[in-house]
């Protein structure tokens, strides 16, 4: 795991989850696609579920294995309905889960209880890679 971090169920913490993606995902290739994404997670987690309530919370989740980064957002419980892509292309609102479709290598969703893990993955290169220059002599 690179890291995790619970936070409340708050519109501020869509930044907060942004600066700490940024932070831990710092240097690999898809940190910003990373940020985008968990902002539109989180930002649903708290207008679209039970983490939105009095009290709730909202968990980000940053793991790397496989040649892959894996992004998680666990949220307070559903409000009815599940993550999904709207059809709707030209709409003004609704479009986080295109935004997470068109950036992540794949995504989906699973039960934990009560509540809902939305979850995307990302290409890695391995951490050996990663460190090597470009330059060549």
């Amino acid at each position: 795991m690179i890291g995790a971090v619970t936070l409340p169920g708050t519109r501020r913490s869509v930044g907060v989850a942004r600066a700490f993606v940024r932070e831990a995902a710092a240097g690999l290739p898809a940190v910003d696609d990373l940020v985008l994404v968990v902002s539109e997670l989180v930002a649903n987690a708290v207008t679209h579920t039970a983490s939105g309530l009095a009290g709730g919370r909202v968990t980000v989740v940053l793991a790397a294995g496989d040649g892959l980064v894996r992004l998680e957002v666990a949220d307070g419980g559903a409000a009815g309905g599940r993550p999904h892509v709207r059809d709707e292309a030209g709409a003004e609102t609704g479009r986080g889960m295109r935004i997470v479709a068109a950036l992540s290598a794949r995504w989906g969703f699973r039960a934990d209880g009560p509540r809902t893990v939305v979850w995307a993955e990302f290409p890695a290169p391995a951490p050996a890679a990663r460190g090597r220059g470009g330059g060549g002599g």
